[in-house]
């Protein structure tokens, strides 16, 4: 997956705290989000951030919070800063009701990315 030439050069201006492949993550976790559901429809900040934490912990594993770091992505309120600067480019669309605040401690990446890690219950207990 890639975005067309000019839009990577848009999107750093509007946000450039992201890594291009940080973008490109997000609108991946969106389609893993949509796959799971029975019919497409519009989904809220807190699924996709949710999204988020469960694509990486899959393609990635115990990497996971180090690539997303890589990337720019260290809360589930950069998830939301990534898709509002996709939105405001027209890249995606938003509902009315739709606001950053959905996407704010939806969960604690060190919670979800080292303390919950299956590795680490599995020696704990």
């Amino acid at each position: 997956m890639a975005f067309r030439d000019g839009i990577m050069d848009q999107i750093r201006l509007r946000e450039p705290r992201f890594h291009e492949r940080g973008f490109l993550f997000v609108l991946s976790a969106l389609e893993h989000c949509q796959k799971t559901l029975t019919e497409r429809r519009h989904i809220t900040g807190a699924e996709l951030a949710r999204a988020c934490r469960d694509l990486a912990l899959e393609r990635y594993g115990v990497l996971a919070r180090l690539v997303l770091d890589h990337w720019g992505i260290r809360s589930t309120d950069d998830i939301g800063d990534i898709v509002f600067a996709l939105v405001d480019l027209g890249l995606l669309i938003s509902q009315p009701n739709d606001s950053r605040d959905d996407f704010a401690g939806v969960f604690d990446f060190d919670t979800a990315f080292e303390r919950d890690y299956p590795w680490n219950c599995a020696l704990l207990g």
